[in-house]
This record gives C-alpha cells, structure tokens and sequence, in this order.
C-alpha cells in the first residue's frame, strides 16, 4: 500500500513511509518542546497589559506543558481507542484554537485557560502519538530516528523565538497569538500521515466489518496495547492503560528520574530570555538566546542519537542518559553567575549540548526499560508524573528569581 510495502516478518518496516511518519513527528515533536518556551518572548508584554510579575506569567508556559505531559494517560487511552491519525487532527485543531482564543483574552485566567490548557491539551494529542507511531515504524534504526525527530525541538526553537519577537513588534502580542494559532494548523496535516505500518493479517486495515479489527485495533494490537480476554470468556475488553507497569523496577527509577529532572530541565528555557533582558541586553539579542540553544541542540540531538545506536554503546545507553542529566544539572548551576551578554551566550551553548543530549535519548531509555510493548502504557504514566514537575519549576524558578532581584 504506497511507500512501504509488506515485510516479511513482524518486525517494524524501518524505513518507507517510515520517513514521512519521522518528518511528521519531527513537526508535531517541535511544536510540542518549542512553542511553550517560544511563548515566554511574550512575557513582558503580557505582564505590562495585565499587571502581572513573573510567576503570573510564567504560569502560562508551565500550564501548556503541564497539559502536554499531565494528559499522557488520556492521549494513550485515545489512540488505543480510535487510533492516532483521528487523535492527531482533533488535537491540531484545539492546540490552534486555543492560540486563536488567547488573542481575545482579557485577564490571565482567559490565557491559563486558552493558551494553557487548550493548546497545552492539543500539543499533548499530537505528540504522544506521533512518538508510538514512530516506534511502530522503525527498530534497528529507532535510536537515529528518535535523535532526528528529537531535532524538531530546537530547530523550532531556533525559529519560533525570533519569529515571535518580530511578531510582538509588528502586531502586538495579540496578533502574535493570533498568527501563532494558525500555524498550529500544521499539525493537522502532520497527523494525516499517520497511517498505521503495514502488517500481516487476513483483512485489510480499516476493514472492521464481521468483527475484523479495523485501523485503530490494528495499530493499538502493534503498538503492544493488546486486547485482552474477559474472566468470564467469550468477550474480550481492551487493556486502554496498563498501569501494571508502574511495579517494573526499571521504570519506577526512570519515573523518579524524570521528575527530578523535569524540576529544572525548562527553566532555563522559559525564564533566560526575561532574565537577559532584565541584565541589560537589547530585545533582540535577548531573544536571539534561545536561537543559540536551539542551533546546538540541533547538531547535539542527531549525533547524540547515531552515537547511543552503535553496536557498543547501545546496550549502555543509559549511562549515556544519566551522563547528560549531570551535565545538564551542572550548567543550570553555573547560570547564576552569567550576567553579560558572552557568559550568557556560553551558558547557551553549554545548556543546548546537555538538553539536546536529555532530550535525544530519554524516550530511547523508556523503550530499552519496559519494552516496545508497554511503551505507549507507560509513556503516558511518565508524562503523567513530569506534569507535577514542570507545572512547579518555572513559576517557582520566577518566584525565586523575582524576590532576589
């Protein structure tokens, strides 16, 4: 059918329509990580409109990515349910209607609501499922395609940021929003490419007539959420959440780890641009920080991810994940002291190396721990637990930064 035809075998095809899946997610994996950090240009105007300090505002990022990993759970009992493609376009629809609406609002509840949830809800809807699709469609090259797709964060960064600015000098942040909404919009076209990989069967997918799974069943039977039998027999309910995963020893330390990390890990990326400007740097190189970020994290997420699928190193890989945490911990901690504009630009170089390490091989460690089969299952459970973490961070971070200044 198209790009892709039937292996022979079970395995993932790694490749064919593969490479149009991995360019989607490269998409909806930059809009996800980038646009809650590429918002924060916008912070010092929202806080002049609306009176606000910091932490208000930084409330708006915290709440969209909240959003993105607190509805991990329900974004996998939605594609176990009606599959990914469905999930993926309702959730391009509601990430730009949530912009659209925020250039209306006219108090920070209206933007916690709209840009925070709303979008934060739509971006969430899109990325879980792009990532299961990805790991339906590639397995001896998973490690260099989860590092390419990774990419798409910083290289929307890199672009969002600056975009943003030009935005808020030309249209004010309303229009900014408003614009913003509408390329959200590619999210759409993002999720309908997500067709499930080709596999054996006596049906052809879609087919659900007689019983016979249709495209849901089939991509959820191989993305390892089974269907499982009844105790009383004869009927058959699917397994939409496997929690029985949170009692694997693997993940439990992976979940810990993540919540530590997702503490700290955007911070730096939420509040660096307020803060440079707070240090006396112009508007737009303040803003051209995060592009700094973004242009090493680009080069750092590819290579990091060929790098961890090497015959040697790939049964290691997690030592190379717990190597990046400690670099990136280690930068965060010299941010105190970078007050010029040249500390500043080489913070960002160091902080985009260990980021882009973190973020090309965390979902990578997740699948090595638990297994391809119960990773949609416990993919969510750990957005689940990172939500905590990150809905207190940054507006703690702000809080903090705020009553030393």
């Amino acid at each position: 059918m198209g790009a892709g035809s039937p292996r022979r075998g079970a395995g993932p095809p790694d490749g064919g329509w593969g490479w149009a899946v991995l360019g989607a997610c490269f998409v909806v994996t930059g809009f996800a990580y980038g646009f809650p950090k590429a918002v924060s240009v916008f912070f010092r105007a929202l806080m002049r409109d609306f009176g606000a300090g910091y932490s208000d505002t930084a409330w708006v990022s915290s709440i969209m990515l909240a959003m993105l990993y607190g509805t991990g759970p329900v974004s996998s009992i939605l594609v176990t349910r009606f599959g990914c493609r469905p999930v993926m376009l309702v959730g391009g629809l509601l990430a730009s209607a949530g912009m659209v609406l925020a250039s209306f609002a006219t108090r920070l509840l209206e933007l916690y609501l709209t840009a925070g949830v709303l979008t934060g809800l739509g971006l969430a809807l899109n990325f879980q499922p792009s990532l299961i699709m990805l790991g339906l469609y590639f397995e001896r090259r998973r490690p260099l395609a989860n590092g390419l797709a990774a990419a798409g964060s910083p290289v929307f960064l890199s672009a969002l940021s600056p975009l943003g600015q030009q935005l808020l000098e030309h249209f004010g942040w309303r229009g900014g929003f408003l614009l913003l909404g509408g390329l959200l919009l590619h999210c759409c076209a993002c999720g309908a490419v997500m067709r499930p990989p080709p596999g054996p069967g006596p049906r052809p997918r879609g087919d659900s007539t007689d019983g016979a799974p249709g495209e849901a069943e089939a991509e959820a039977e191989r993305a390892g959420l089974r269907l499982r039998e009844a105790p009383s027999g004869g009927r058959s309910r699917r397994r939409l959440l496997d929690v029985a995963v949170c009692a694997d020893r693997a993940f439990g330390v992976y979940a810990v780890t993540k919540f530590l990390m997702a503490l700290g890990l955007f911070v730096p990326a939420i509040l660096l641009v307020n803060y440079a400007k707070d240090a006396g740097v112009p508007d737009a190189d303040a803003a051209f920080l995060l592009s700094i970020v973004g242009f090493v994290d680009i080069v750092a997420r590819p290579a990091c991810g060929a790098l961890a699928g090497l015959a040697r190193l790939r049964p290691h890989v997690a030592y190379l994940f717990s190597l990046a945490l400690m670099a990136n911990g280690l930068t965060d901690l010299s941010s105190a002291r970078a007050r010029s504009y040249g500390a500043l630009v080489a913070f960002c170089v160091a902080f985009g190396l260990s980021y882009g390490m973190v973020g090309a091989l965390q979902f990578e460690v997740l699948m090595a721990a638990v297994g391809s089969h119960r990773f949609p299952s416990a993919l969510g459970l750990v957005l689940l637990v990172e939500a905590v973490a990150v809905l207190i961070g940054p507006p703690s971070a702000a809080r903090t930064g705020g009553s030393s200044a």
